[in-house]
C-alpha cells in the first residue's frame, strides 16, 4: 500500500469521528468560551473544520510562510450548515490532493516559517501526520471538553463515551 493511500484512509477515518463532534456544536452558544484565553466554541469548531486543509497546504506549498500563506482574519463559521460545508470541502480537497501525490513527494521537506524565522523543516509525510491529523485530534479533544462543559452529550470517538454507548 502506498503511503498516500494510508494517509487517505486515516484522514477519512479520523474525519468521520470529527464529523460526529462537529455536529454537536451548539451555534446558539458560538461565542461561549470556557476561559478568557480560550477560543470561543465557534472559533474552535471552525479551526477543526479547517485542519484537513493543512494536508493540502503541506502537499501544495513547499515553503509555508505564516506571514503570507495563512489568513489569521478568517471569520468563524456562522452556522452549523456553514461549518459542515467547510469541513467537507476541506476534507474533499485534502483527499483529492493526496490522491495526486506519490510517496517520493512525501519525502520532500516542508518548511514552515514566519517571515525569516524558520519554525520547522520536516519531511512532508511527517508534516501531514502532525499538522493535519494530530493537530485535528488535539483540537477535537478540546472541543469534547467544551461540549461536556455545556452539558451536551459527547459522542464516543475510539470507543464509548459516558453519553454514547457503542
Amino acid at each position: 500500500m502506498a503511503l498516500t493511500d494510508a494517509f487517505i484512509a486515516e484522514l477519512k477515518h479520523e474525519n468521520s469521528l470529527t464529523q460526529k463532534i462537529l455536529e454537536k456544536v451548539p451555534f446558539e452558544y458560538k461565542d461561549w468560551q470556557p476561559h478568557e484565553k480560550s477560543m470561543t466554541i465557534g472559533r474552535l469548531a471552525t479551526h477543526i473544520a479547517d485542519t484537513a486543509k493543512w494536508a493540502s497546504d503541506v502537499i501544495n506549498i513547499d515553503d509555508f510562510d505564516f506571514m503570507k500563506d495563512y489568513d489569521f482574519t478568517s471569520p468563524p463559521a456562522a452556522s452549523q450548515e456553514e461549518l459542515m460545508k467547510r469541513f467537507q470541502t476541506n476534507l474533499n480537497n485534502a483527499v483529492s490532493d493526496l490522491s495526486k501525490t506519490n510517496d517520493e513527494d512525501l519525502e520532500k521537506i516542508w518548511t514552515v516559517r514566519r517571515g525569516e524565522q524558520v519554525i520547522y523543516k520536516l519531511p512532508k509525510k511527517v508534516a501531514i501526520r502532525g499538522w493535519a491529523l494530530s493537530h485535528m485530534i488535539h483540537h477535537r479533544g478540546q472541543l469534547s471538553v467544551y461540549i461536556r462543559l455545556l452539558n451536551i452529550p459527547v459522542p464516543g470517538m475510539y470507543g464509548p463515551s459516558a453519553d454514547e454507548k457503542m
